[in-house]
């Protein structure tokens, strides 16, 4: 279950040099990545259920182009891998022509809500990321 979140880059993302602020890239992963937990059943409102919240803990991204005002983008997330704590996401930033943008690494680790401590990822979580085809890390 992959997920695919369209979006249309802003002025209000670009920067002086006219193009997208590295920074805003890392937005738009964020953006995927929320979209890939609703798609999955897991928003906000279940995490809370679940009394766990996730957390980044390392993002590893390729800069491949730059993109600019207008321009209609894919934000493609799919799970990577499992962990006993922690799970890791694939990322791509796509243009229209599905040419690579950026592509990312991302790395979260589950929190017990209460504690703010790490947790073994629940099985509800660990499920959706096996079905979107994690393997074991």
């Amino acid at each position: 279950m992959p997920s695919e979140l369209e979006l249309v880059v802003r002025s209000t993302e670009i920067d002086v040099n006219g193009h997208v602020n590295n920074a805003k890239y890392l937005e738009y992963l964020e953006w995927g990545r929320e979209d890939w937990y609703e798609r999955a059943g897991l928003d906000y409102a279940a995490f809370l259920e679940l009394g766990i919240q996730t957390v980044t803990v390392n993002v590893n991204i390729n800069y491949r182009r730059e993109c600019v005002q207008g321009e209609k983008l894919v934000v493609r997330t799919s799970a990577l891998r499992i962990g006993r704590t922690s799970y890791a996401l694939r990322q791509e930033l796509l243009d229209a022509g599905g040419a690579a943008r950026a592509d990312a690494e991302v790395t979260s680790v589950c929190l017990d809500a209460a504690e703010r401590r790490s947790r073994e990822l629940p099985e509800r979580l660990r499920a959706a990321l096996a079905a979107d085809g994690a393997v074991m890390a």
